[in-house]
């Protein structure tokens, strides 16, 4: 499998430091497609504060990918919901710090969680 970034400076608006436009992938033999991924410990606890339950989803991500023979370093795609603008940039902190300042295609959504105490959910797309 091939990754292939696409962050064109021509044309189009300049992505920051943390993201790019778009990733290629060229021969994957396997597509994981994880769904919203929240800040809760094993047993179902929220984090107490957003810096908690980004670990938590970090390493509840890390967790799942190892149950299919992946890393971080398959993720091609991430997604974050976030209840409120002012966790972006802790989102996007924690985001780098987890993918070891690799930069993949990303999008935050600001968007009402299904529980008060879920602070940001985040889902990913992986290939390998």
């Amino acid at each position: 499998m091939q990754l292939i970034p696409h962050d064109p400076v021509e044309g189009v608006y300049r992505t920051t430091d943390d993201y790019i436009h778009a990733m290629e992938v060229v021969g994957p033999q396997r597509l994981l497609f994880v769904a919203g991924t929240i800040g809760l410990d094993p047993s179902g606890a929220a984090g107490k504060t957003l810096e908690e339950q980004l670990e938590l989803i970090w390493n509840n991500i890390r967790t799942i990918l190892a149950s299919a023979d992946m890393t971080v370093d398959n993720i091609v795609r991430v997604t974050s919901y976030l209840r409120d603008p002012s966790y972006s940039a802790a989102n996007a902190a924690a985001r780098r710090a987890a993918l070891n300042g690799r930069t993949v295609p990303t999008t935050a959504i600001i968007a009402q969680t299904l529980s008060s105490d879920w602070l940001v959910e985040i889902e990913v797309i992986c290939a390998a």
